[in-house]
């Protein structure tokens, strides 16, 4: 057994697919998917299912590692942002050398800081600077570095 992918929901998924790529040096493993019909509909559970996106390889893992999967279902339901103690699913998150670096490439490729940039020693582990923040569509993100 083994993870296969985590998989973003996105109003415009070739936006959100270009923030990834140039924040965090994902890479766009063709072929695009265009997929529709009836095993879809079967498979997810929703009537008329139709979707678009791309698997982006997640930096650190050469290539067979696992992916990020951003879709653009042609019928999606609007909410609202989820702070990060709602129940469910809370963020990903990505290990970087430098937050602070990072965190402004995240932002002048239109995410936004949620937090402040924090560091805290944990015993018998290390040291962690990490903040959360939101990619263009106001899904959670954490960034972190170990010392």
């Amino acid at each position: 057994m083994k993870f296969a992918h985590t998989n973003i929901v996105s109003v415009n998924w070739k936006e959100l697919v270009d923030f990834y790529v140039k924040t965090f040096e994902c890479k766009i493993i063709p072929p695009i998917r265009r997929q529709s019909g009836k095993w879809l509909e079967k498979g997810t559970g929703l009537e008329n299912a139709q979707l678009e996106g791309a698997h982006l390889l997640l930096p650190g893992y050469g290539q067979k590692g696992p992916t990020l999967e951003i879709y653009q279902y042609g019928n999606i339901e609007k909410q609202d942002f989820v702070p990060p103690n709602k129940r469910g699913f809370g963020h990903i998150a990505f290990e970087v050398e430098n937050v602070a670096l990072i965190l402004d490439t995240l932002e002048r490729n239109g995410g936004k800081a949620l937090g402040e940039i924090t560091k805290r020693t944990i015993k018998d582990v290390g040291e962690i600077t990490f903040v959360y923040a939101r990619d263009p569509e106001g899904n959670l993100i954490e960034l972190q570095s170990w010392n």
